[in-house]
């Protein structure tokens, strides 16, 4: 099996030295160590890192990749199948999360039922702060 030093598994996924040193810390990515205690990552490690990134820019939590990353066999490098699988259970997620992005992409400029009254606006689509009713923080936004 190939495997990489942490120079070069870090030029080829685009993730600082000390950003994989952190990944693997969390349990996120693993690396062999060589007699010197070097790191090596296998190749296989590369999806890992790129789904990492990938959810940490969509605004996925750690710990939410770290419950999805556990999915994945531990003791074999994961199959297309085994990628299909979380790719799956994400779905409904991430649909639900583009909703939510575009919602505030539109609503943005305008009242997002912040319950501030602080925009003319908000008189019309919150009048005596109703909206309160419903919780706290941009319910027209988050109940959309």
């Amino acid at each position: 099996m190939e495997t990489l030093g942490i120079g070069d598994f870090a030029a080829r996924s685009g993730v600082s030295r000390s950003a994989l040193r952190f990944y693997e810390k969390e349990g996120l990515i693993r690396a062999a160590r060589t007699g010197g205690n070097q790191r090596r990552y296998a190749r296989a490690e590369l999806r890992r890192v790129a789904f990492i990134r990938i959810a940490q820019q969509v605004g996925v939590s750690l710990e939410e990749i770290r419950a999805a990353l556990a999915t994945l066999p531990a003791g074999r490098t994961p199959t297309k199948a085994d990628w299909s699988r979380l790719s799956a259970r994400w779905h409904t997620r991430l649909e639900e999360r583009i909703r939510l992005m575009e919602r505030l992409r539109d609503q943005l400029d305008g009242c997002i039922g912040c319950g501030c009254l602080s925009l003319q606006r908000c008189r019309l689509m919150n009048q005596d702060d109703r909206l309160a009713q419903h919780g706290p923080g941009p319910r027209r936004l988050l109940d959309g």
